[in-house]
């Protein structure tokens, strides 16, 4: 478990640095709060990064101009009340902490883009949050989610999803309601039936990785604007004929499955530029065969 937390931290880490680029000139960011509340000028950036927190200073309050904050790697056990009078944040990270649940007063933050909470003790996801209609990132990963949170499936305007190394098992067929979701994560959980569920039509990356699924849903096959597809770590035995509706997929991960063979259809990959199979019993004969059906595709096996 401590192995698994640590990969995903480090994961975490490098994706959060992407995300959370703000101007420093524009917006210098503050580590300390008695000098945030001296600035002559508004505050807009405050990190308070592995201060050893058990809970915010009240003081924050005073902050009425934060759009970004920083409370990761602290002690918190909860979601303090101050937080939610913080009407202008629209990045919020609250990572590697030890939080059990998100307070209903989440509603208020009606400006939030981003909101990260990875690495803490989440077993459900408070409905409040599908009031935050400008959410387009949300990060949940490394909590002890059991289900997908159908809170997100009402904010149409979410572009990225992660929920990476949860136990979650259930997905309602709603997914799709999503419209505007171009990046899912749900790797390193413990799907093993997914149905026949819908994808939004806008989504580009797809990580199932790590799971325990046994067939891919036919709708999946729909998503033509689908570029990155990883399902690698499954118990997948068969790809479906209809695989040729992945129009724009760009690279396919189907490595430690049960594949024994690759539908023909996979010809009609036109963009395909990387195929991996590694760690399936695909016997040599077949893997040439691929070849001729992908000469401009590098295949992995």
């Amino acid at each position: 478990m401590f192995m698994k937390k640590l990969f995903l931290l480090i994961s975490i880490l490098s994706l959060s640095k992407i995300n959370a680029q703000i101007d420093p000139v524009k917006y210098p960011t503050f580590t300390n709060i008695e000098d945030a509340l001296s600035s002559k000028k508004a505050v807009y950036s405050m990190s308070f990064r592995q201060k050893g927190l058990f809970n915010l200073p009240p003081q924050i309050v005073k902050l009425d101009s934060l759009f970004f904050l920083n409370i990761m790697a602290n002690k918190l056990e909860k979601m303090d009340q101050e937080l939610f009078e913080l009407k202008e944040l629209e990045i919020l990270n609250v990572n590697e902490n030890s939080i059990k649940y998100i307070p209903d007063e989440v509603s208020k933050l009606k400006k939030l883009t981003t909101f990260s909470m990875n690495l803490n003790s989440l077993t459900s996801i408070n409905p409040n949050i599908a009031k935050l209609q400008n959410l387009k990132v949300v990060h949940f990963d490394a909590n002890n989610l059991n289900t997908f949170p159908e809170a997100l499936m009402e904010i149409a305007a979410l572009e990225e999803i992660n929920l990476q190394g949860n136990q979650i098992s259930f997905i309602a067929d709603r997914l799709d309601q999503i419209k505007n979701l171009k990046f899912l994560n749900l790797s390193d959980n413990q799907i093993n039936d997914l149905g026949n569920l819908s994808f939004p039509k806008n989504l580009k990356y797809l990580e199932l990785q790590q799971n325990a699924i046994s067939k891919l849903p036919e709708n999946l096959f729909k998503a033509q604007h689908l570029e990155f597809l990883n399902v690698s770590g499954n118990n997948i035995s068969e790809i479906s004929p209809k695989v040729k509706g992945l129009k724009s997929v760009v690279s396919m991960n189907l490595a430690n499955n049960n594949l024994k063979d690759i539908p023909v259809e996979i010809k009609q990959l036109k963009n395909l530029k990387t195929l991996i199979l590694t760690g399936n019993p695909i016997q040599k004969s077949t893997i040439e065969n691929l070849k001729t059906l992908l000469p401009d595709t590098q295949i992995y096996f």
